[in-house]
């Protein structure tokens, strides 16, 4: 074998420069807000929940109103889940003055026992575009994060829904992973997480014993521990099948969201289905 073959058979030299860094990933921004603008829309909302798959509490979801005026939004916006709690906190006061409007709505627990979580998030989402327009006026567009349209009353409402007001709703852009990408639905998302969590640190007061101040409702292992203890109260999401004495409401027997303090336990996803998950008490510790 020539000295030339014994080059060919062996690997590539490295660069001997200097290695350049990844380019950071971009954060959120309003590129989709503004196409909505110049294609018409006066005004966009990006809306995005919190506390749908927690056990306790309600179900947050925030909303922020821009228009074609509306600046670039304050350095460090991201999804509410990328977030240090300290960094959320640090954001309220550049996000409480950006946009023209902005407010969080919330479907209770028991709400959520009365109508359904997709039908509570729903009630949540209103309540919010209702107090974020009431000095704007009605928005054009909601950009909402996912796949599933959940903000839009069915042509025909189902039997969990028939409690829940009808509400004329916007035209609704979906979008995957908005909350990473679109400005208004990441402020969004972190006006609802700051206020719902800030939420479950006041009521863990009155419940001391289910560590909200620290789980925020979700299936942590504490929260999970007292579950099967002490039951559930009142502030628990009761047609969920929860763990522990006089847990389950008879007239709830086939709601089956979640099902904690078991090896396997189920979560909604994004279009509303159950998907089971082995890591349970992992999910359960997630922001959102």
């Amino acid at each position: 074998m020539t000295a030339l073959d014994d080059r060919s058979t062996t690997a590539p030299d490295r660069p001997t420069g200097p290695v350049r860094a990844r380019a950071p990933r971009p954060g959120p921004h309003l590129r989709l807000e503004r196409t909505l603008l110049r294609d018409g829309a006066r005004l966009v909302a990006g809306m995005d929940e919190v506390g749908r798959g927690s056990l306790a509490g309600p179900v947050s979801v925030g909303v922020v109103v821009v228009d074609a005026g509306t600046r670039s939004a304050p350095q460090g916006v991201a999804d509410s889940k990328l977030l240090t709690p300290a960094a959320r906190t640090a954001l309220l006061p550049r996000l409480r003055r950006w946009g023209l409007s902005r407010a969080v709505g919330h479907a209770s627990a028991a709400e959520i026992d009365e109508i359904g979580i997709i039908a509570a998030l729903r009630l949540a989402g209103h309540r919010a575009l209702a107090a974020a327009c009431a000095t704007t006026g009605p928005v054009d567009v909601v950009v909402l994060d996912g796949s599933h349209d959940w903000l839009t009353p069915p042509a025909q409402r189902d039997l969990f829904d028939l409690d829940a007001p009808v509400l004329a709703a916007p035209r609704v852009q979906m979008k995957v992973k908005a909350d990473r990408t679109c400005a208004s639905v990441a402020a969004a998302s972190v006006l609802a997480k700051c206020e719902r969590d800030a939420l479950m640190v006041e009521l863990a007061a009155q419940h001391p014993h289910f560590r909200w101040d620290e789980n925020k409702g979700y299936a942590s292992p504490d929260h999970l521990a007292a579950l099967r203890e002490l039951g559930p109260c009142v502030l628990h999401r009761r047609s969920w099948r929860l763990t522990g004495p006089a847990a389950q409401d008879p007239a709830a027997a086939d709601a089956v969201p979640l099902v904690a303090g078991s090896p396997r336990s189920a979560r909604l996803d994004d279009d509303g289905a159950a998907r089971w998950d082995d890591e349970a008490v992992a999910w359960g510790m997630m922001s959102t």
